[in-house]
């Protein structure tokens, strides 16, 4: 499904680089099943040329994080979006952009720091481990040391040097694309890992404008939300069933989701 936003009374300027489309995918929360569906509608419309009657030369996928927790498949969301760019198609030769969202950062938390546990549980964690280690034994779920060992034997080594490296920011053009936000006032050079990851209400209530049109996931919306200095693309795909995407060209935006 994909719909057009024509909206320019915003920020000053917002255009991602000439020849480039980007692709922005919110919050995936181990919905491999969407995040498949939506791949494919992406593939479909790479092929969509609406200016020049020639594809895009630069196609960017992103990802602001989040793939996993809640949902069935974090391993296999993982998996999919650390393999890149497929061989053949439309999306042969994507630029793939994934972000560290607040779940990835719980997860390399707790193969450190069995203590964050409880706090990780609460959001969705417990999945997120059977979803590499299979079904748990009785008396597992709260025997912290013993699930720390168990997913750290569990995840292919691949696996662990993605979730490590995941950058935190990406810009195109008078885009930054991040998980959850930036602190007002701070310098986006300055912006603190955690506030990149956590933040929500300063950020949220704030009205200033960035250096930089922000995209970001974290705080659930019912739909796609355009603000005059963000916009808001995590659509709780683990619970609604509805996994977003902002489309972004020259000064165009529009949205796909499945």
């Amino acid at each position: 499904m994909s719909s057009d936003s024509s909206s320019r009374s915003d920020h000053p300027s917002t255009e991602v680089p000439d020849g480039t489309r980007v692709y922005a995918i919110g919050d995936i929360h181990g919905r491999l099943d969407l995040l498949n569906h939506l791949l494919e509608d992406i593939a479909e419309d790479a092929r969509y040329t609406p200016y020049d009657g020639a594809p895009p030369g630069r196609v960017v996928v992103v990802s602001v994080g989040d793939l996993i927790d809640r949902g069935p498949d974090s391993k296999a969301v993982v998996e999919r979006l650390l393999s890149g760019a497929p061989s053949a198609g439309p999306l042969a030769g994507a630029q793939f952009v994934t972000l560290r969202g607040n779940h990835e950062d719980y997860l390399m938390q707790f193969l450190a720091d069995f203590s964050v546990a409880p706090a990780w549980f609460r959001n969705g964690g417990l999945e997120a481990i059977r979803s590499y280690v299979g079904h748990l034994p009785d008396g597992y779920a709260t025997d912290y040391p013993a699930l720390q060992r168990l997913l750290y034997r569990a995840m292919p080594p691949s696996h662990l040097r993605f979730l490590s490296r995941m950058p935190l920011k990406h810009v195109e053009g008078d885009y930054l694309f991040v998980h959850a936000g930036i602190r007002p006032g701070v310098p986006l050079e300055r912006q603190d890992a955690f506030d990149l990851m956590w933040i929500r209400g300063e950020f949220l209530h704030a009205t200033e404008l960035a250096a930089k049109m922000v995209v970001h996931g974290h705080t659930v919306v019912a739909e796609p939300e355009i603000h005059p200095n963000r916009i808001a693309i995590d659509t709780g795909a683990y619970r609604t069933g509805v996994l977003s995407c902002l489309v972004l060209e020259g000064a165009g935006r529009r949205f796909l989701s499945t």
